[in-house]
């Protein structure tokens, strides 16, 4: 099968139009001349100018004289990095917010990324490095949804050499970053460690996809797990302690990770190892505190709550406030923002609900200057319906 054939296989499903993410490297060049080959309809490309290395603007123009020769529109997304954080990881979040925003911008379907075998093969051995589990290990998704925007990398089953022969053949050159002969990154060390070693990145990239199968199958197991375990009060996922404990490990920690990432609005879920101790805690009748949540031990149950002193001065941004917003009728002087120990001593009944007071503070209530007007967890003033920006994990169609 031709590679333009395998290319338009990977893309069965994908949503037009279609957007690609061009940075000028062999990899994502044989992106934008594979979409071009393959016909899928008007494209659109994008190139993020990061502002870290003088050669950007040279790599900006050659992507930007391959689409006009391919008829195919280009612009350039600036991004600067504000000093704060680890530079790869905000660069790479950064460079994804603009593809996302550019995307909706200009009512692209799904955005191409242009990874190929040899990434998945690098980032398994950077991940079996630093102890992942089987997530991580698994390969990387070849199609998702995330920021309201369709994603997909075509290339997975390519590999970089095959690539790099195609573009060849077509007489094509491509920019080489420096920074990817840099041995202070991992990345290359994981390049350079697979051709001493003359390991088969198409080999590797192979186990990553069958973990990524054994990945999916383990993800339906939880999804249905966490049906009979667990429900979603309010905000509060409240959880019998005794059937969570039955469950075996993985899932357990899947379930856990997903929640307390969830309710602690946290990029990154915490550590398996202080997750494993704060759940410990919680079936055993203690309290625990973790990245933005609180695990509550309560009546057989625990409680993934969100953390009062999180969201203590919290203000609404609009109509939004801590990853939610409530659906209802109220006046236009009446603002959103957490419970707290005041507008809970409001509410006389509070203990009918069944829940801990640590896990009600943080609950979203709507005030009339000093207040209280309603607490849509708590049953008290009118009825409001609570949105979430990002769905519970595992608890929400």
């Amino acid at each position: 099968m031709s590679l333009t054939a395998r290319f338009e296989a990977a893309l069965a499903g994908a949503a037009r139009p279609i957007g690609l993410a061009v940075s000028g490297g062999s990899d994502s060049l044989s992106l934008l001349y594979l979409a071009s080959e393959a016909g899928l309809g008007e494209l659109t490309c994008a190139t993020v100018n990061h502002g870290l290395r003088a050669e950007a603007l040279a790599e900006t123009a050659l992507v930007a004289r391959a689409c006009a020769e391919l008829g195919v529109a280009h612009e350039v997304l600036d991004w600067r990095w504000n000093g704060a954080g680890n530079l790869q990881a905000e660069a790479r979040a950064g460079r994804y917010r603009a593809l996302a925003d550019w995307a909706k911008r200009r009512g692209v379907g799904t955005v191409l990324i242009g990874h190929t075998a040899d990434d998945v093969a690098e980032t398994f051995l950077m991940r079996m490095a630093r102890g992942s589990g089987l997530k991580g290990l698994a390969q990387m998704q070849g199609q998702w949804q995330a920021e309201g925007v369709g994603w997909a990398r075509p290339l997975l089953a390519m590999s970089r050499a095959e690539l790099r022969a195609y573009l060849r053949a077509r007489g094509q050159d491509w920019a080489e970053d420096r920074s990817n002969t840099d041995l202070k990154y991992d990345r290359v060390k994981m390049r350079q460690a697979l051709a001493d070693a003359g390991l088969s990145s198409a080999r590797i990239a192979q186990t990553a996809a069958r973990l990524a199968q054994a990945d999916a199958a383990l993800e339906e197991m939880a999804r249905h797990a966490a049906q009979q375990v667990a429900q979603l009060e309010g905000r509060n996922i409240v959880i019998c302690g005794d059937a969570l404990a039955a469950l075996p490990e993985e899932i357990t920690h899947r379930l856990m990770s997903a929640w307390t990432g969830w309710q602690g609005q946290s990029a990154y879920p915490p550590r398996r190892a202080a997750l494993a101790a704060a759940l410990a805690r919680a079936l055993s009748g203690q309290d625990s505190t973790l990245n933005g949540c609180a695990l509550l031990a309560h009546r057989g149950r625990v409680i993934v709550a969100r953390e009062a002193a999180a969201v203590a001065g919290l203000q609404a941004q609009g109509e939004a406030w801590d990853g939610l917003s409530l659906a209802g009728e109220r006046p236009s002087d009446v603002e959103l923002r957490a419970l707290g120990a005041e507008g809970l001593a409001a509410v006389k009944d509070w203990r009918a609900q069944g829940l801990p007071r640590a896990a009600l503070l943080a609950t979203p209530a709507l005030w009339q200057g000093a207040r209280l007007f309603a607490a849509p967890s708590l049953g008290f003033g009118g009825a409001f319906k609570l949105n979430f920006k990002v769905p519970a994990p595992y608890l929400s169609d």
